[in-house]
């Protein structure tokens, strides 16, 4: 998951950011409203993070334009203000979810979690695609029940795969969802990567179309 934390105060925002990672979260941050507009716009995110108090400008007014503009990524609104009249406005706005400061930061990740699942369709917050468990709360994998120990670019690659099945996700879009903009890898990156978490859940649980991507399946042979 790719998240874009837009929050002016720096020592918040590092701090949630390094505890989102702690969870696989793959966290971008922006200290405006004008910055974060620029990379909806130009990026690829799972969700956003949104404080309203903004130096330039209120992120209901951010938000409400993204909506207008028909950006639809979900958005969790995150700020101070606790009035019911603010939590309206930032709903009105096209808010997904709402939390107060201060928080638990497990509260965040969860519910972010939530939304992300929800976007993609699933209502149960373990994704089970054939013999293979995915628990979008903890990040553990099993296959047949037996527990699978993934690295966390692993776990990140088959936390978007299962989210997506059983749709094909093409590289360039895991890509996208599953690395910082800045260190973005070329598609043998992706293709080795995705080879060694084949070989930790068994070939057949990751097919690859050619020309097109990979898809996660129930672990049927096809061919």
């Amino acid at each position: 998951m790719k998240v874009l934390l837009v929050e002016d105060d720096r020592a918040l925002a590092e701090a949630l950011g390094e505890a989102l990672g702690g969870g696989g979260v793959l966290v971008e941050r922006a200290a405006s409203g004008g910055e974060a507009d620029f990379l909806v716009r130009t990026e690829t995110y799972d969700a956003v993070i949104l404080d309203l108090g903004l130096p330039d400008g209120d992120g209901t007014r951010w938000l409400g334009q993204w909506r207008e503009d028909g950006v639809e990524l979900p958005v969790l609104v995150l700020t101070a203000r606790t009035r019911w009249a603010d939590k309206a406005a930032g709903f009105s706005a096209g808010a997904d979810d709402y939390v107060t400061k201060p928080f638990e930061t497990a509260e965040v990740l969860f519910r972010l979690r939530a939304l992300v699942r929800r976007s993609h369709g699933h209502a149960h917050p373990v994704l089970r695609i054939g013999e293979l468990a995915f628990d979008t709360h903890t990040g553990s994998v099993t296959r047949a029940g037996c527990p699978v120990s993934l690295t966390a670019q692993e776990a990140r690659l088959l936390a978007y795969l299962a989210h997506a099945a059983p749709r094909v996700v093409s590289r360039s879009e895991l890509a996208e969802h599953v690395y910082d903009r800045d260190h973005e890898p070329d598609s043998n990156v992706i293709d080795v990567q995705v080879s060694r978490l084949r070989r930790k859940l068994g070939a057949a649980h990751i097919e690859t179309l050619r020309g097109q991507g990979y898809r996660l399946t129930g672990g049927e042979e096809t061919g």
